[in-house]
């Protein structure tokens, strides 16, 4: 299984961006989808998951009202729209795919099997 992130860059600090996954290999809709960030000196740090079916989201606190995720399974892509970003929300985004009947929290970056390279997002204040 592979995965694409894409969509990253450069906006500035209320500006909105759409990051995009794109999965090969196996159908995405076998997978919880999720999105993650790293900043440099800091841990990966959840930022949402969606559910098999799209039906179920959960999100991080610093990102709830502002990110929305959604997925097209027919696609096999997952699509995570950014409102209103600051400068602390400047980061490499990486998503991830497990197993949809994997228990572990989906919060947890150690749950996911597979990830994607990453693509950078920078916000200028």
């Amino acid at each position: 299984v592979q995965l694409q992130a894409s969509g990253g860059g450069l906006v500035q600090a209320g500006a909105s961006l759409r990051l995009s996954c794109t999965t090969s290999g196996r159908t995405v809709g076998d997978f919880t989808m999720a999105w993650f960030r790293q900043a440099p000196g800091k841990d990966r740090e959840f930022v949402g998951a969606i559910s098999r079916k799209g039906g179920a989201t959960h999100y991080a606190d610093s990102v709830k009202g502002r990110f929305f995720l959604a997925r097209d399974n027919a696609k096999n892509t997952m699509d995570l729209l950014m409102n209103n970003l600051a400068p602390e929300d400047a980061a490499r985004y990486f998503c991830a795919a497990k197993y949809a009947n994997n228990s572990v929290s989906s919060a947890l970056p150690s749950g996911y099997r597979y990830w994607g390279q990453g693509t950078l997002v920078t916000v200028s204040s």
